[in-house]
């Protein structure tokens, strides 16, 4: 009786017409995920802080107004009150600003298809830090998952000849990131407001002193690139935001595969981007663990 009670609590919770609502919002968010590297090709000639500095500065400000139009900046600002909450805050801009760092000049020197391996290996390295930080105990097939993440991590270093450490670095920086996120009382809205808002003192003093420098200032259409950014980073957040709380995190987890795909065959059939056997079988180690480890959690959600 118990059982049929939740699942019936469950089914109230999701409607269709919600649910179907999510799946629009998180598939879009992933999609635009998917193919940002087209946009920030179009800065190739900027360097990577520099965009990172005005990725920080005008999500921020989007952000800011989004919340404020919306009454919700008094919850953030309550947030930001906590010095623990604070820290903690402040360590996850690091952890992003890293990741977002790493991924923009990786796609600007012809390395995106390490960037789709990077997110493809990111729900693993979670399941690892669960373990590692939460205690967290994994069953057999998602321990089999992870060897199997861990053989085409592997393959790929044997391939380059060392670690594959740009997806590495944006898988490490992203999981611990998520971690961190997990433990914060704040929306994904609200607490990448925080995050930026950590950042924004030292972005601005950097775009300050190249100006000082005189090495601010390019194109216009270059500038209004640099602009947009904010909406780049912002807009796709808040349409997960959107599906996270419509979608049960199975669907929303079954979803995030969507956008390492798009950026795999951006790659690959765009970019021109060289994949050879050995690379191949290293996805294909990635990829049969994703897919033992989305099996695992949908049988034990219906269990």
């Amino acid at each position: 009786m118990a059982r049929r009670k939740r699942c019936g609590v469950f089914r109230a919770k999701v409607k269709p017409n919600s649910e179907r609502e999510g799946i629009a919002a998180a598939l879009a968010a992933y999609t635009l995920w998917g193919l940002v590297p087209v946009f920030f090709k179009q800065l190739a000639t900027v360097p990577a802080l520099e965009i990172i500095a005005h990725r920080v500065l005008w999500s921020l400000l989007l952000l800011g107004g989004v919340l404020a139009v919306r009454g919700r900046l008094g919850a953030a600002w309550m947030a930001a009150q906590n010095p623990r909450i604070l820290a903690r805050v402040a360590l996850a801009s690091t952890l992003i600003v890293i990741n977002w760092l790493t991924f923009v000049w990786a796609v600007n020197v012809n390395r995106v298809l390490e960037t789709s391996l990077g997110y493809f290996i990111t729900p693993l390295v979670s399941v690892v830090l669960a373990v590692l930080v939460l205690g967290e105990r994994l069953r057999t097939r998602q321990w089999l998952a992870v060897a199997l993440a861990a053989c085409g991590v592997a393959l790929e270093g044997w391939r380059i000849g060392g670690l594959p450490w740009v997806s590495l670095v944006l898988a490490g920086s992203f999981g611990l990131y998520g971690l961190l996120r997990k433990q914060l009382p704040l929306d994904a809205a609200g607490g990448l407001l925080l995050e930026t808002a950590c950042a924004a003192p030292v972005a601005g003093l950097y775009l300050i002193w190249l100006g000082a420098a005189g090495q601010f200032g390019s194109a216009v259409t270059i500038d209004l690139l640099l602009i947009a950014s904010g909406a780049v980073t912002a807009v796709p957040l808040l349409l997960f935001a959107v599906g996270a709380r419509r979608l049960p995190l199975v669907t929303l987890g079954f979803l995030q595969y969507v956008a390492p795909s798009l950026t795999f065959l951006l790659a690959i059939f765009y970019y021109g981007e060289p994949m050879d056997v050995s690379r191949l079988l290293a996805f294909a180690a990635i990829w049969a663990g994703l897919a033992l480890y989305s099996t695992d959690l949908l049988l034990y959600r219906r269990r």
